[in-house]
């Protein structure tokens, strides 16, 4: 199997990049990861709605550039499912179980996602109803799919 972050913009914390680094090699185990970092559109102070949602579309272009066609698309969208950590394992379980080899998992930048895009993902998903910057997601989605191999290999789980 193989996992993809697509992700929008840089983790400049060297904290937060070392621990997503941690989390990448013991995942490595199990799975083929790799993260994706595309540079996000500047926004402008105060932008106009219009603004914002022409910074979406550009944003969403280069997120599409790097989706496989058969790859399998979870948007992490706010307004997504929310999952507890088993049910996240059994869902990438059952993924793989479907003749998916590659899971693209699609975090927007400042500005959000395109509605498009979300729109066309296999799945939406969410943390939480509160709002966290795109950095802290990165952390939180490699830790939980590390915990899910764990699950789904029935392996203690422990840090």
């Amino acid at each position: 199997m193989n996992i993809r972050i697509i992700c929008l913009g840089k983790v400049k914390e060297k904290s937060l990049i070392d621990l997503i680094d941690e989390y990448k090699k013991r995942i490595s185990k199990y799975s083929n990861i790799e993260i994706v970092e595309l540079a996000d559109e500047p926004i402008p102070s105060n932008p106009s709605e219009k603004e914002v949602l022409e910074i979406k579309r550009k944003e969403a272009e280069k997120i599409r550039s790097k989706i496989g066609s058969s790859d399998y698309v979870i948007c992490l969208d706010q307004y997504g499912k929310q999952l507890d950590s088993e049910e996240f394992a059994e869902k990438i379980q059952n993924i793989t179980v479907n003749g998916y080899s590659t899971i693209d998992f699609v975090i927007g930048g400042t500005a959000g996602l395109d509605q498009e895009l979300v729109g066309s993902a296999n799945f939406k998903m969410s943390f939480s109803k509160l709002t966290f910057p795109h950095q802290l997601i990165r952390l939180f989605l490699t830790e939980q799919i590390f915990r899910a191999f764990k699950i789904q290999n029935n392996e203690k789980y422990h840090w």
